[in-house]
């Protein structure tokens, strides 16, 4: 899309989508942790874990979906080309804390769990998916539910793939691309 706009253009849709993403986030009590060019960097459960951090990290994956659903419907109207993008979410331990050097410190959130996600939300184009969560994140919201997925979560069992820069495979569930409009991108994770 930035090839065929002026720099104000790319500058306003980056605002509207972050807008739109961040309320999302906001709605389910996530913590923005970072825009990372068109992406958008949630977590669940940081700086305090809660006891239903997976669940609303998946609930706030499905109002993005909603988010930019509508947006589209709103492009369109106006002869503007849909956004389409990708959500990764995985669950797992993570590292808090300033990072940085003495002239310019940065609070942020690192780790395994946050290069899973990020992976997760690159491959989710390769397998076909609007949403893809790892298993550690389904399992955690069936234990946040009472050991059942909650009707709502719309994820299939995928197969379990290799994950760069991890030694164990990750077992992975979508939601498949064709199924629903646009997504963003979210960690859900708790503090370590």
């Amino acid at each position: 899309m930035c090839q065929a706009l002026s720099p104000p253009q790319i500058l306003q849709l980056l605002r509207d989508y972050h807008g739109r993403m961040q309320q999302a986030v906001f709605a389910h009590h996530g913590t923005l942790d970072k825009y990372i060019g068109d992406a958008a960097m949630a977590t669940f459960g940081t700086p305090l874990t809660g006891p239903d951090d997976a669940t609303r990290a998946l609930r706030c994956a499905h109002a993005m979906v909603a988010a930019v659903a509508q947006w589209n419907e709103d492009r369109a109207a106006k002869g503007e080309p849909p956004v389409d993008i990708a959500i990764g979410i995985h669950y797992g331990p993570v590292v808090l804390g300033d990072i940085g050097g003495a002239g310019r410190l940065e609070f942020a959130v690192l780790g395994d769990t946050v290069n899973v996600a990020s992976r997760l939300e690159a491959m989710s184009r390769e397998v076909g998916a609007r949403i893809l969560t790892s298993g550690d994140l389904v399992a955690e919201v069936e234990m946040e539910n009472g050991g059942e997925l909650p009707a709502f979560a719309g994820l299939v069992e995928g197969p379990s793939r290799t994950v760069r820069g991890r030694e164990r495979r990750v077992d992975l569930w979508l939601v498949p691309k064709d199924e629903t409009p646009g997504v963003a991108f979210a960690v859900p994770a708790n503090h370590v």
